[in-house]
């Protein structure tokens, strides 16, 4: 369902201004400064709750309103510094990811700051300026599956007041025969006056309208206040300050939680509605009471190794939930793939029980191995298709549909995704409609994205969580009742221009179609409208028609009109369609797609993934202070920003402990593990040349695991520059710098920047301490925490090179050997011990060694879960793949440089 999805986390009003998230020190703060005996510079951060009482948010109002399904929205909340002192102050919402921005304001007494969109390279460069000054930004972060959050702060005096006002827009979709509004309201105290305020205005009638909460107590039920008519409904929700209490007294708020309004509006079997307003037109269809079409539908399914465990269990729980939902009429095939592919038939099969039933034997055989040929794989479900169509055995006006499901990038075969793209568009050939889905973090929709594009279809993600299964089943069937293909909407000729998509290869039940133009005829008044389609039986004919003078008097009349209602529906739904479409084609024709979809986002002010948004806050130090709003694409949402940009190459160990190795002229990467006692010093990264050293301590569990194993980790590491006159000493329990004469001791308790002219640190609280060597080496130590009262596990860290290049081809140790290259080949795949994790036999220095195909995991950008990374298992403490024995690299303490 399309979700209107707004968050208000009204209060991060915690921080007061003297203690701003991250602190800073410039380089003539002067590490001299610091005291020899380990005093510090740097005093703790006050906690949260200083000053969070003085701020005292008094006004939130939801301002939606809905006209013809394009909503338009916005979010005003008022705070007061009822202090002696100034606090800062955050604003922080969710929108729905497709949703666009258009307007941010702050009034901060009595003066306006007003945010402004540009091309994101001009505001990226104007940016970067602030940044340089000491500035800091960067406003939207992915937020779940399918929201985005906003955040602002600002600092504000002493009985000081602030507005912040955000206006976002967007074309509401229906699924499954309804649209969906869901406001996310997350009070985090009570509020004087908080009001949600929903207008909708339908002129083709509205057939029901529904609103519900999840924090709607039988107490609240009466406040949900609702008026439906003809053509437009009101609903509000408005509780008092007392109403909103948790309990009799508390500060706590019961708002907290979903507000949801489901619609739909009335219809016939006609050729749908037609709005016209100021010059341009918007028409919806999606006619009543149609038979379905049957349809054919190949699966094609990754088996591949990374699909081992939960979302190979999940994807057959999927398929056979599906296959008992197929249709009596349609045709199916069941095709999966590794680094090749086997399928259940060789042809098409009608839904018979007893082919349901066979079917189902085959899922349940379904089990990861290999590696992923998507090429090969989707090249053979179009031959299926074709084949079967030239031979009559699929049935006459049905519609063929492949649904690709993958968790990763081509690895087999084919591997250039623009060849792959090439390949199947050649091979479809506009006749079939290809949906894929991409499964978990790790994927690359975008490659799946233009793929399916480019064949009538849409790519979708489907999220590992425990309810993966039912968002498989969940897609199925929207595309489940087809109920029109090949459709065209056809309109006035040489009267209309800058028309969006007017031709469809399939109409879903329960979804709609949508088609915007601008009227070039100023004359025009009866506006015709015809559409074209294939049915189940046979062609269908349909026509509406408008007359404009009359359409704009009775939709002024009814609706409640914001700016330029169809002039900026048009151009939503025109930018959205040309950023889809803007990775095909030749390299002219995309440049004038994204051109033409930038021009329009400056033109209507969206943020798009072509601009940002540039907020000015109240200067500092007659300095601007800029912030940053940007559009995040796809693989933004689940890949966040790395701690500090990974090279092309990172070299890690994390965990029990686990060696990842990416060598730098290889595209494979390869792991290994270290079992050694507690206590042990291993030297894992040393340049003679230019005096880098870094070493590791090892810690051992509290007690066994349960199969009586003792895990042993890092805690401690070692970090000598011995050219920068640089000692750093990091722990579990804390890092001391030691520079020159100078001590700095520092927690993980808090988050800084520390620059200077040879070095920069930059610690994320209770996170990751970066640093860079001027001339050197770049890296980052994450730090993991583990409950304190665990009956076995301890705090412990990992450490990832990010950046070796300088380093000199002299470096050694346990990691640093592959800094500057490994040679090796892989052959020979066969089955292993478990089905998941194949063998195979890799020459490497000479020797032939038995490697597993496994997983380790990368925990830069997700400290809690890691990121898996596939990789070549080398066994025996890495033996033959490390110079000599992994104790040849036991140093006997954890400053040893020689």
């Amino acid at each position: 369902m399309s979700r209107l999805l707004l968050l208000l986390l009204l209060l991060g009003l915690w921080l007061p201004a003297v203690t701003p998230a991250h602190l800073v020190i410039p380089e003539d703060s002067g590490l001299k400064a610091l005291s020899d005996t380990g005093g510090r510079i740097l005093k703790k951060r006050s906690s949260p709750d200083v000053g969070a009482s003085d701020i005292d948010v008094y006004s939130v109002k939801v301002d939606c309103k809905v006209t013809s399904r394009f909503a338009h929205n916005v979010i005003t909340s008022r705070a007061v510094n009822r202090g002696n002192v100034s606090h800062e102050v955050l604003f922080d919402m969710e929108l729905p990811k497709t949703a666009f921005i258009t307007n941010f304001s702050m009034v901060i007494d009595g003066v306006t700051y007003l945010g402004q969109v540009k091309e994101k390279e001009q505001a990226k460069q104007q940016y970067q300026q602030a940044v340089s000054q000491g500035q800091t930004a960067g406003l939207v972060k992915a937020s779940g599956r399918n929201m985005e959050k906003f955040s602002v702060s600002v600092n504000i005096a002493a009985a000081s007041k602030v507005t912040f006002q955000l206006t976002y827009e967007e074309l509401l979709q229906r699924h499954m025969g309804q649209y969906e509004m869901m406001i996310r309201v997350q009070l985090k105290q009570v509020v004087q006056h908080f009001e949600i305020v929903i207008d909708v205005c339908e002129p083709q009638g509205i057939a029901f309208l529904n609103a519900n909460g999840t924090f709607i107590s039988n107490e609240l039920l009466p406040l949900v206040e609702k008026t439906v008519s003809e053509n437009t409904a009101h609903v509000s929700f408005s509780p008092t300050v007392e109403q909103q209490r948790s309990c009799v007294g508390c500060t706590s708020t019961l708002i907290d939680g979903d507000f949801f309004i489901t619609y739909d509006v009335k219809r016939e079997r006609d050729a749908g509605e037609i709005q016209i307003m100021n010059g341009y037109f918007v028409h919806h269809f999606a006619p009543s009471d149609l038979q379905r079409v049957r349809k054919n539908v190949v699966f094609v399914i990754d088996e591949s190794g990374s699909m081992h465990g939960t979302k190979i269990r999940q994807t057959r729980e999927a398929l056979n939930a599906i296959l008992s939902q197929i249709h009596v009429d349609d045709y199916y095939a069941l095709l999966v793939f590794d680094h090749g592919f086997r399928t259940w038939r060789p042809s098409l099969s009608p839904a018979t029980p007893k082919n349901i039933a066979e079917a189902k034997e085959f899922v349940n055989g379904i089990d990861a191995r290999g590696g992923t040929n998507i090429n090969q794989a989707v090249l053979e479900s179009v031959r299926m298709l074709e084949q079967d169509k030239a031979t009559s055995q699929l049935p006459d006006h049905s519609v063929s549909i492949i649904i690709l499901l993958t968790d990763g990038d081509p690895g087999s075969g084919e591997t250039n995704p623009e060849r792959i793209r090439q390949n199947v568009l050649n091979a479809i050939g506009g006749k079939i409609t290809l949906y894929c889905l991409g499964f978990g973090n790790n994927v690359k929709l975008s490659f799946l994205e233009k793929m399916a594009a480019e064949n009538n279809g849409v790519a979708r993600r489907i999220y590992e969580d425990s309810d993966a299964a039912i968002q498989l089943q969940g897609f199925y069937n929207e595309v489940a009742n087809p109920l029109l293909s090949d459709i065209e909407l056809q309109y006035p000729e040489n009267a209309v221009d800058s028309l969006t998509d007017n031709t469809f290869k399939q109409l879903y039940n329960g979804s709609e179609i949508v088609v915007a133009g601008h009227i070039s005829d100023n004359d025009l008044d009866n506006f015709l409208a015809e559409v074209k389609a294939q049915g189940a039986v046979q062609e269908l004919q349909l026509q509406a028609q408008a007359s404009v003078q009359d359409s704009q008097k009775a939709f002024r009349n009814q609706c409640y009109i914001f700016g330029e209602f169809t002039e900026r529906l048009w151009a939503y739904l025109t930018i959205q369609q040309l950023l889809s479409k803007r990775g095909s084609g030749s390299p002219e024709e995309r440049a004038n797609k994204t051109a033409r979809a930038l021009e329009l986002s400056l033109k209507y002010s969206f943020v798009t993934p072509l601009t940002s948004m540039v907020v000015a806050k109240p200067p500092k130090d007659n300095r601007d202070d800029l912030m940053l709003a940007d559009k995040l694409t796809e693989d933004q949402r689940v890949t966040p920003p790395p701690i500090h940009p990974t090279p092309v190459t990172v070299n890690s160990v994390d965990s029990d402990p686990h060696f990842i190795v990416q060598p730098p002229n290889q595209n494979d990467t390869l792991c290994f593990n270290i079992d050694e006692s507690p206590g042990v010093i291993f030297n894992l990264v040393r340049d003679p040349q230019t005096g880098m050293v870094v070493n590791g301590e090892t810690i051992a569990d509290k007690h066994p695991d349960p199969s009586g194993r003792v895990g042993t980790y890092f805690w401690r590491f070692g970090i000598v520059s011995q050219s920068l006159g640089l000692r750093l000493d990091v722990s579990t329990q804390g890092i001391e710098l030691l520079h020159g004469q100078s001590r700095l001791e520092l927690s993980w308790d808090e988050s800084l920047t520390l620059k200077q002219t040879n070095f920069d640190l930059q610690m994320d609280k209770e996170r990751s301490l970066t640093v860079s060597l001027k001339d050197s080496v770049k890296f980052v130590v994450i730090l993991h925490k583990v409950w304190s009262k665990h009956p076995t596990h301890r705090d412990y860290l990992g450490f990832y090179t990010l950046d070796s290049h300088l380093l000199s081809p002299a470096t050694h140790g346990l990691l640093g050997q592959f800094y500057h290259g490994l040679s090796f080949q892989v052959s020979e795949l066969r089955s292993g011990e478990t089905s998941d994790k194949p063998d195979a036999t890799m020459l490497v220095k000479g020797q032939h060694l038995t490697v597993t195909r496994g997983w380790q995991r990368d925990f830069r950008t997700d400290v809690k879960n890691g990121q898996e990374v596939a990789c070549w298992f080398v066994h025996n403490n890495g033996t033959g793949l490390i110079d000599g024995t992994h104790r040849d690299y036991i140093v006997s303490g954890i400053f040893k440089t020689s």
